[in-house]
């Protein structure tokens, strides 16, 4: 067995989908028999990405407090893999996306200015990232198709896919009650707005919804969901703790998860694990490749019209909730930790 430091980045204050797999990648290789700890560097706002890259070029993964060696690293997120260490695998949730496929929108609204400094650091942050991730380690996996994609494109970097298991919570199916949920970050990537524009449609009167999560897009949310007056039928709990989580998915009738070019999304793996359906749409990327249209779930086109037409199947036939629900457990269940930290953990020779 082997002593292994997981190390991601992450911005003060923030607790996402990053860290959500950080810690359970260090479960199952606890549960595997290893000895795994997090440790996080920074993730420096714009302007400051340099410092952080060379932060965590700094940091010494080779040994831990006590003097035990640390037999292998497993970076996950910008700019973590800069971290040296001679057994090296990064399993990438995603590089800089403003230096990638999200270049155009991030810089259109600068300065001339400011798109020159960006620019520059831009150029810099790819090659940086060329380097690392092609001569720097022993492994380079990715979490999804879409994360590959985006790295072949832009960056001529090859990657091997690796869906990432859902996290180990007590998981359960108690009913399908007539009401959607959705949990997520709110930001304008997530999409929470269209959830509320769709539920405001002629088709998706009655139906009722809960949207979870906080982020700097809820008070626009909120708003919006009673300029449309669904106040009565869309709650919006803000961020739930883990039991509140299962709770929802256990009960609601199915989950959506509408989000722009997601990189993954725990969101659908969680769905699945509780054996609820998804529905999502066909600009989103990572969700779009663990489930099938009709099957496991439902992708609509990214308008109010066409989810609501998907909100009404699935309210008003739990059946086929059920159905679809049954073979997303399916695709669950073929996902597991134990083969996730079999293809990460390099034999020991």
């Amino acid at each position: 067995m082997s002593t292994l430091a997981v190390v991601t980045s992450s911005p003060p204050f923030v607790e996402g989908g990053h860290l959500v797999i950080a810690r359970s990648l260090i479960t199952a290789l606890r549960d595997g028999g290893h000895v795994a700890d997090l440790v996080v560097t920074p993730q420096n706002r714009f302007g400051r990405q340099g410092a952080a890259y060379l932060a965590t070029w700094l940091t010494d993964v080779g040994m831990a407090h006590d003097g035990q060696p640390i037999d292998q690293v497993i970076s996950l997120r910008y700019p973590s893999y800069a971290v040296r260490h001679p057994r090296h695998v990064c399993w990438l949730l995603h590089p800089v996306r403003e230096y990638y496929d999200r270049w155009e929108a991030f810089s259109r609204p600068l300065s001339w200015k400011g798109r020159l400094k960006e620019s520059g650091r831009r150029r810099l942050v790819r090659a940086a990232d060329r380097y690392l991730l092609t001569n720097h380690l022993a492994k380079l996996f990715v979490i999804s198709g879409t994360v590959q994609r985006r790295l072949e494109t832009f960056g001529g970097i090859r990657s091997e896919v690796l869906h990432p298991p859902p996290p180990q919570r007590p998981y359960r199916v108690d009913d399908y009650e007539p009401y959607l949920f959705a949990v997520s970050r709110f930001t304008p990537l997530k999409r929470m707005a269209l959830i509320v524009e769709a539920l405001a449609q002629p088709e998706a009167a009655d139906i009722r919804a809960v949207l979870a999560g906080e982020g700097e897009s809820f008070d626009e949310v909120s708003r919006l969901v009673r300029e449309r007056g669904l106040a009565g039928r869309v709650l919006l709990p803000g961020r739930l703790d883990d039991a509140a989580l299962v709770d929802h998915l256990a009960r609601c009738r199915a989950v959506v998860f509408p989000p722009f070019d997601e990189d993954y999304g725990f969101v659908t793996v969680e769905a699945f694990a509780a054996a609820k359906a998804v529905i999502t749409c066909t600009d989103s990327g990572g969700p779009t490749e663990l489930l099938q249209d009709g099957v496991s779930g439902l992708i609509s086109e990214p308008t109010p019209a066409a989810l609501a037409r998907a909100f009404r199947r699935v309210i008003g036939s739990r059946d086929l909730a059920e159905r679809l629900g049954a073979a997303g457990s399916a695709v669950a269940a073929r996902l597991t930790w134990p083969a996730t930290v079999d293809r990460l953990v390099l034999p020991v020779h």
